[in-house]
C-alpha cells in the first residue's frame, strides 16, 4: 500500500495526520495547461511544464520541462532548462540548457553548460564562488 501511495505522489503518514515529514520535501510542479502570472517564492525544487510569467525566487532547483514556457527573472540555486526561457537568470551553482532548451537573456552563475542542439542568445557572466575582488595594501 505504501508503494502504491508513493507512486501516486501521496504520503501515507501525511494522510494519517503525521507531520514528521517536512512539507517542502516533495517537489512542486506547474503542470501542462497551467498558466501562472506573478511572483513565485519558495524553498525546494520546482518543475515547470506549463507557462509562467513574472519573477521566480527559489531556494532550490528550477527545472523547466520540454513543454515549459517561462518569461521571468529567475533566482535559484540551480536552473535546468529543457523548454523555452526568456529573462535574467541568476543561479548559485549552475545553469544547464538541455538539447530541447532555448534561452534568451542574461545568465549569472558559477557554472554554465549548453548541450548540443540547445539555443542560447544573450549575455553570460561566469563567476567562481570565491570571485571577490582582491585588494592590495
Amino acid at each position: 500500500m505504501r508503494r502504491l501511495l508513493a507512486f501516486l505522489g501521496l504520503d501515507l503518514d501525511a494522510l494519517r495526520g503525521d507531520a514528521r515529514r517536512a512539507p517542502h520535501d516533495s517537489p512542486s510542479t506547474i503542470g501542462v495547461g497551467i498558466k501562472l502570472k506573478g511572483e513565485l517564492r519558495g524553498e525546494g525544487a520546482l518543475t515547470v511544464h506549463g507557462q509562467f510569467e513574472g519573477d521566480i525566487v527559489l531556494d532550490g532547483t528550477l527545472h523547466v520541462g520540454p513543454e515549459g514556457r517561462v518569461d521571468a527573472n529567475i533566482t535559484a540555486r540551480a536552473i535546468v532548462v529543457g523548454g523555452i526561457v526568456r529573462g535574467n537568470l541568476s543561479a548559485d551553482t549552475r545553469v544547464e540548457i538541455l538539447p530541447t532548451g532555448a534561452l534568451t537573456g542574461t545568465v549569472k552563475s558559477s557554472s554554465f553548460a549548453a548541450a548540443d542542439g540547445a539555443s542560447v542568445k544573450g549575455e553570460l557572466w561566469l563567476e567562481g564562488p570565491d570571485s571577490a575582488p582582491e585588494t592590495r595594501a
